[in-house]
């Protein structure tokens, strides 16, 4: 591609990128940077925490000798 279409190109795509303006959810936005909105209980996904449940991993102490 000669210098003249490849620029033509990129100013083309500058032009649609100057011009893009998506929607914004603030409150996603919100959750998504705090891990938590404003709305929400932050300790609401700690409810079905249990520590005691299989995780797939064998836990042992490691006996010393």
């Amino acid at each position: 591609m000669g210098r003249g279409r490849q620029k033509a190109k990129h100013t083309k795509i500058a032009r649609e990128l100057k011009s893009y303006s998506p929607a914004v959810d603030y409150d996603k936005l919100e959750q998504e940077l705090t891990g938590h909105s404003s709305h929400d209980d932050p300790y609401a996904a700690w409810a079905d925490y249990d520590p005691d449940a299989a995780d797939g991993f064998e836990h042992q102490e490691r006996s010393a000798g």
